[in-house]
């Protein structure tokens, strides 16, 4: 199955000394997505490279595991968090809404 690109955001990463990974990330990398006080997964797809090293900064394809919850609350410009457990290790910025609304009603029938 393919995996929805729910939004389309701007990802930099934390440098070690910033707080943020020692190692790269990949794709289908599964941190925590952070607004509004609340962490929710959201699987990553990084269409211009293959691993991101800390210190960089990449477009990114996200896919909601609960794409639900955040219909109307999500929007072009708006400023997150990447967090693995309690430790942030990225900061960015929602470039364009894409499939949410779908992947929102897909998971709804599917439920």
């Amino acid at each position: 199955m393919k995996i929805p690109r729910d939004i389309e955001a701007e990802i930099y990463f934390l440098l070690p000394e910033e707080g943020g990974r020692s190692t790269p990330a990949f794709n289908k990398y599964r941190p925590q997505f952070y607004y509004n006080n609340s962490d929710w997964d959201a699987q990553h797809e990084y269409p211009d490279t293959e691993k991101v090293y800390p210190g960089d900064t990449v477009k990114a394809y996200l896919a909601f595991m609960s794409p639900q919850e955040h219909v109307g609350k999500i929007h072009e410009g708006m400023e997150f968090l990447i967090r693995e457990g309690a430790r942030t290790v990225g900061k960015g910025k929602v470039t364009k809404i894409l499939e949410l609304e779908a992947s929102a009603k897909r998971h709804a029938e599917n439920t």
